[in-house]
């Protein structure tokens, strides 16, 4: 004879035994797909709450979504158009948006007189421009199995510059 958790006898026999252990692996298993959905819902409200708190910085430095930027693109190396011969994938990294909130002053008079003729457009910018401030080296295995490595290929930071 054997008492459960809730001091009840319990007679045990073989069918009665694999029984119980087949109920536990059972709940085992339900509870182990409800310990990997909750992870995975976990794991989307920490990726959640992490964009939340860019897009406030972001809303609290003054940016928009709009601004210089720093954005991943998984690539074939073939595809980046270097001659490279590889199917290895990379994560190349790139600065995109636009640099209106980091005008200065200097920027809206220019545009002003290039706009009016006193200062000729064609070899002037007349606003920052969203460009890598670091660089960062990428490697990877060619298709003749030779390691290639690429400097100042993929951007590390960007920033407006000009």
């Amino acid at each position: 004879m054997l008492y459960t958790s809730f001091s009840h006898p319990v007679h045990l026999s073989c069918f009665s035994l694999a029984h119980a252990c087949d109920r536990i692996i059972s709940a085992r298993s339900s509870l182990s797909v409800l310990y990997v959905s909750l992870q995975i819902i976990q794991s989307s409200s920490v990726q959640v709450l992490t964009q939340n708190r860019k897009e406030r910085r972001n809303r609290e430095r003054g940016r928009s979504s709009h601004d210089c930027r720093l954005e991943r693109k998984q690539m074939k190396v073939r595809d980046l158009g270097l001659g490279y011969d590889s199917d290895e994938i990379v994560v190349f990294k790139y600065c995109v948006g636009t640099c209106m909130s980091a005008r200065k002053n200097y920027d809206l008079a220019l545009k002003v007189l290039t706009d009016n003729g006193s200062v000729p457009s064609r070899k002037v910018s007349i606003h920052p421009c969203c460009r890598p401030t670091r660089f960062e080296t990428v490697s990877f295995m060619d298709a003749q199995t030779s390691w290639q490595t690429i400097k100042w290929l993929s951007a590390a930071n960007c920033s407006c510059v000009g």
